[in-house]
């Protein structure tokens, strides 16, 4: 399976961006899907989760009701769509799939990572 994240850029606080995340490969497998974030400095957090058919959803607190994941089976695609954003969301972003049914929002429960993509927030 391979992700490619894209759709990150430099935006004013206040503004809005959407990631994307293609799925290519093996997409007849159920995958879960994840993103997270590293800004410079600190490790890799948790942002966002979708379980395999988008019947549910889990955020980090940083980011609820802000962001929203999405996804697009026919489209093998994952989406984020942050609005609201700050300048502490300033982080590359990366998105992961897990095998199963299940969502997850643990960095060692994810099998597969996109090369991430960046997103400064500027003040």
């Amino acid at each position: 399976v391979q992700l490619q994240a894209s759709g990150g850029g430099l935006v004013q606080a206040g503004g809005s961006l959407r990631l994307s995340c293609a799925i290519s490969g093996r997409t007849s497998t159920t995958y879960g899907m994840g993103w997270f974030r590293q800004a410079p400095g600190k490790e890799r957090e948790f942002a966002a989760a979708i379980n395999w058919n988008g019947g549910r959803t889990d955020y980090a607190d940083s980011v609820k009701g802000r962001f929203t994941i999405s996804r697009d089976n026919a489209k093998n695609t994952v989406y984020l769509e942050m609005n609201s954003l700050k300048p502490e969301d300033t982080a590359v972003y990366y998105c992961a799939a897990r095998r199963g049914l299940r969502i997850g929002n643990a960095i060692e429960e994810y099998d597969y990572w996109g090369q991430g993509t960046q997103v400064t927030v500027s003040s």
